[in-house]
């Protein structure tokens, strides 16, 4: 049975298999799928906070003075999120009483996001209890929760999209790919209280819908094979040429009739192509279909957003994790299929010099990741 990702990953099948080279197919997607699934999970459980936004409302109690129950001892105007970071506030409501965003301060000012606590403005009327007759989930934040939210462009869409659909055709498949959280409609909108430097309600909402990539497939780029090149059963015929109405894109993966190659280089109308990619067999091809691995198989209104309508060629953005953590996902995903495919048997070396191979290098890996983004377990002063 396929796997199925179910949460954004820090790093997509393609570029974890692209690293070492891994032959397509059914049985290695399935175990990249897993793999990459399994390491972002491990990276948000090691540096305890997520790297994937959520548009949420949550809860916390005040006064949290402390006792058995483990509270936070902060001053009456402060409120730790814990491990829920936070990109953008869009309203605090304490007892039932909304506080103006002109009136909290999202914390650390200068190094957000993420913010890791707020503070309402001292110098204001604002204070936390409202009408609450018990401390319990007596504040209600509402944001986009999560250590960031910016996103980068990746593509267009290449059809129009309805807001039941759940796949997507993109004009550029280089850069996306299973187990990537894209944006469509991806934007910021207007800050509540744009001249109100350090405040909350200072800060930009995101908007767009998050959808997530659970499988890759192939459409039709609009071109068509011509000219002498890739005509024969050589590695090194390497030169294709096309006509129609369409373009290709370097790092794409295309294929003709049924071997796949990658889009190296584009000069002119001449593209240079690695033959028989991903484990497909060389072949001959004469005024073949070019098609490439554009289209997206999403799942829909993903982390609080909702579902929508777009018309193309609307702009396809693509979440940004650290990319200290889209190295660390790598890692821990090609350690993890390769251990897998050897059994957890893997040696370096040979003969008497064999031994068991370490993964010595995930180590750094975890140490660099620790120290540029993990939460610190004792971050709080009263």
């Amino acid at each position: 049975m396929a796997v199925t990702i179910t949460r954004a990953c820090y790093v997509s099948r393609s570029a974890a298999m692209r690293a070492v080279d891994f032959k397509d197919g059914i049985d290695q997607n399935d175990a990249a799928d897993r793999a990459i699934e399994t390491a972002s999970q491990n990276i948000d459980a090691q540096l305890h906070r997520v790297f994937y936004p959520t548009d949420t409302t949550r809860y916390f109690d005040w006064p949290n003075q402390g006792g058995s129950g483990g509270g936070q001892y902060a001053s009456p105007w402060r409120i730790w999120f814990d491990q829920n970071d936070m990109a953008v506030m869009t309203a605090l409501v304490t007892g039932g009483v909304t506080i103006p965003l002109n009136q909290v301060f999202l914390e650390p000012v200068n190094d957000g996001p993420p913010y890791t606590y707020l503070e309402l403005d001292r110098s204001s009327t604002a204070a936390f209890g409202g009408l609450a007759q018990t401390p319990q989930h007596s504040i209600a934040i509402t944001g986009t929760w999560g250590y960031g939210a910016d996103a980068d462009q990746v593509a267009t869409l290449a059809a129009n999209v309805a807001s039941g659909d759940t796949t997507i055709t993109v004009t550029n498949g280089a850069s996306t790919g299973a187990g990537d959280l894209l944006v469509l409609g991806y934007g910021r909108g207007s800050a509540p209280f744009p001249s109100a430097l350090g405040y909350a309600g200072a800060i930009a909402p995101y908007t767009g819908e998050r959808v997530l990539v659970t499988n890759v497939a192939t459409a039709t780029t609009g071109l068509t094979q011509s000219g002498s090149g890739v005509t024969t059963v050589s590695d090194s015929d390497q030169a294709l040429t096309w006509t129609g109405t369409g373009a290709l894109n370097v790092g794409e993966v295309i294929v003709l009739d049924q071997e796949q190659m990658l889009v190296e280089q584009i000069v002119g109308s001449v593209a240079t192509v690695r033959r028989a990619w991903n484990g497909t067999t060389l072949a001959a091809h004469s005024g073949a279909t070019i098609y490439a691995e554009r289209l997206l198989s999403v799942t829909r209104a993903m982390y609080g957003t909702t579902a929508a309508s777009y018309t193309a060629p609307a702009a396809v953005f693509k979440h940004r994790p650290p990319p200290l953590l889209r190295d660390l996902a790598i890692a821990e995903a090609v350690n993890q299929v390769l251990q897998e495919g050897s059994g957890y048997a893997r040696t370096i070396g040979s003969g008497a010099d064999a031994h068991p191979a370490p993964g010595a290098d995930l180590a750094s890996k975890w140490e660099e990741a620790m120290t540029a983004h993990g939460r610190k377990a004792r971050t709080r002063a009263v």
